[in-house]
């Protein structure tokens, strides 16, 4: 982890003991990543609940009860789905916030309408409108688009939770 994802990582856990809420990740293309980098810190438990890594279709659908007609429809990596799986990782956890984030972290998968670098990231928070940021971050490749994903994640929840 970077040093500026951790110090984010630690501004995320603060601000979430100070609104007592508690936090869940669901993630694809980082493939728990952001979790990760809230659990290398010692004491994060009072604050992470869980995060669930749902980088097949299948396991969005199960996991967080993304509609997979959503998924046909939209495409895995698009508003719509990332969306789905923040709000999903409320209902099917007792966290009270939860950030998602579904992307192209290449060095393959990508197309001109959803090129390397695109993900979708959205924070859901109980009793809120749900946020969304879309990034394309371009082809800086495979590590470095998620670690990207990651900061800016981290970002979203310090957004929301500000909001709160």
């Amino acid at each position: 982890m970077t040093l500026i994802a951790e110090d984010k990582a630690k501004k995320v856990l603060a601000a979430c003991r100070l609104h007592h809420l508690k936090l869940a990740t669901v993630e694809s293309c980082t493939g728990g990543l952001i979790v990760g980098s809230l659990t290398d810190i010692a004491g994060s438990s009072d604050v992470v609940e869980c995060g669930f890594i749902t980088y097949s279709n299948e396991a969005k659908t199960a996991l967080v009860g993304v509609p997979s007609a959503m998924i046909e429809s939209y495409g895995a990596v698009s508003k719509p789905v990332a969306i789905a799986m923040a709000e999903g990782g409320i209902k099917h956890s007792r966290a009270d916030i939860a950030v998602s984030v579904t992307g192209i972290a290449g060095p393959g998968g990508g197309s001109a309408e959803k090129p390397v670098g695109l993900v979708h990231m959205a924070v859901a928070l109980a009793n809120r409108p749900t946020l969304h940021y879309e990034a394309r971050f371009g082809d800086l490749g495979r590590e470095n688009v998620r670690h990207a994903t990651v900061e800016r994640a981290l970002d979203l929840l310090l957004e929301a939770v500000a909001k709160a």
